[in-house]
């Protein structure tokens, strides 16, 4: 954003920081102005349409966090960057959670102050409706407000925790938050904690020696080493073995481990996103999860929205997710009707995001004129009026189905596809039966539980499972 117009306020008490503060601000081409209280501050009417805050959390007459919570209610909120003498931890993790785009402790360097200030005008630009942010789409409430704490974030290297239900996205956040951060050109690694066996994921994260254990006939490098410099994201953290919480935990710590077999220390530098759709809080409580691990991993949390909350950004995804099919299947797609996107903003979304793009595939695999609209099954995939194999002649569906698949202008991986099309009729129609029931559902099947699991996640279709069930991720 250009200089030239824009203003920065300026709210402290202490006369000699706010003539420096201001005179910084001035000389980097900003028209400044200086407040002694919030009092004076918001007497002060005119207010430029590119401008933001340096505020003094330490304010006699206005808390600077009171001050923050006013202006964020009103329709006169401004980016804040938080400057005090007498910080927190706490203070500052509350105060860019609620908004600020950076909490600075005096004395505090001029060019990180420019650089914050700087990122408060970028982020007061208003971003055309639509717009992927570091490939985000939405423009929704509660998506804008993860996307202000992601790019905050993005200049630190804290550890975030990720919560949401599965299907939200939380990689796509993760990813995003890498890519805005200074880490950008190094790796992103990421380690789905629940897809690999207890035994190995040691090995996995950490590496090993060769002759570490049976089969170890080389040295591997760990996920923490091929991320170095980088960031890693352990998703499904909440599946981490018991007896290896300890071990990350001296990462996260420490900044250092050892591999497998081996006595030499390794010092790792890779910045840790983790994500999750279960209660850690409450696996604390029945000591399944370690207390210390969960507070060093969620120094700063973030709660992604369900899709059922924001229910504006269904259009922007469906016309996202569609070009993509496009793309994949080598003809076009035209973009969803108004009816479609009418059809599918009613739909309550259990599987979030991930049900939605595989409701869309479905649809554009089916469009044989290259356009979706509610005769592609979405009314029954969304009514729930008619579910796979619900005709009562399952051979039938399942034929006309790969007739489908057959046409010339159909995707080329029949099998694969007809493959997802069988497993929705018999996950569906089992787990119905198990009332979603998974361990029960696995055994009639003869799969394993995680299997299953998998599979079902493949399918976006985790919404089939039980919520009481004893192993059923809770949001």
């Amino acid at each position: 954003m250009g200089r030239i117009g824009a203003s920065v306020y300026v709210v402290d008490d202490d006369d000699s920081a706010r003539e420096a503060i201001v005179g910084l601000a001035c000389a980097a081409g900003y028209d400044a102005t200086g407040f002694v209280s919030a009092t004076e501050f918001l007497a002060h009417q005119r207010r430029a349409a590119s401008a933001c805050l340096v505020l003094d959390a330490d304010l006699p007459d206005v808390n600077g966090l009171a001050l923050q919570q006013r202006l964020a209610a009103t329709q006169d909120a401004l980016p804040i960057v938080f400057v005090t003498g007498h910080g927190s931890v706490p203070m500052s993790v509350a105060a860019i959670k609620a908004g600020a785009v950076d909490f600075l402790m005096k004395p505090f360097d001029a060019d990180a102050l420019l650089d914050a200030i700087e990122r408060a005008l970028e982020q007061a630009k208003p971003r055309p409706d639509g717009q992927a942010v570091a490939g985000v789409v939405g423009t929704s409430k509660p998506l804008c407000e993860v996307l202000r704490q992601i790019e905050i974030l993005a200049s630190t290297d804290t550890t975030v925790l990720i919560h949401g239900e599965t299907g939200t996205g939380k990689e796509c956040l993760a990813r995003a938050l890498h890519e805005l951060s200074s880490r950008r050109a190094r790796p992103f690694v990421k380690v789905n904690c629940a897809a690999i066996p207890a035994g190995l994921l040691e090995s996995e994260l950490m590496g090993h020696e060769r002759g570490a254990f049976t089969g170890a006939v080389a040295r591997r490098i760990g996920r923490f080493e091929l991320a170095q410099e980088g960031t890693i994201f352990l998703d499904e953290i909440g599946e981490l073995p018991i007896e290896l919480q300890p071990k990350l935990l001296r990462i996260l710590q420490e900044r250092e481990f050892e591999r497998v077999g081996s006595e030499k220390t390794v010092r790792s530098n890779a910045r840790v996103v983790a994500a999750t759709n279960r209660d850690l809080k409450a696996m604390v409580a029945s000591r399944t999860f370690r207390e210390d691990l969960y507070y060093r991993l969620s120094v700063f949390p973030i709660v992604v929205p369900p899709l059922r909350d924001r229910k504006d950004d269904i259009p922007n995804l469906a016309r996202h997710f569609v070009a993509e099919l496009g793309r994949r299947f080598g003809r076009p797609v035209k973009e969803p009707s108004t009816a479609v996107l009418a059809r599918l903003m009613q739909h309550h979304w259990p599987g979030n995001i991930r049900e939605l793009q595989n409701v869309l595939e479905r649809a554009a695999i089916m469009a044989r004129g290259g356009e979706i609209d509610v005769s592609h099954g979405l009314h029954a995939e969304l009514a729930g009026e008619r579910e796979p194999g619900a005709s009562g002649d399952e051979a039938c569906d399942v034929a006309e189905y790969i007739r489908e698949q057959l046409a010339p202008e159909a995707p080329i991986d029949v099998y694969a596809e007809t493959h997802k099309w069988v497993d929705r009729i018999l996950f569906r129609l089992t787990l119905n039966k198990t009332g979603g029931n998974r361990s029960v559902a696995a055994r009639l099947m003869g799969i394993s539980r995680q299997t299953l699991r998998v599979r079902l996640r493949s399918l976006g279709q985790l919404c089939w499972c039980s919520a009481n069930e004893d192993e059923a991720e809770v949001a």
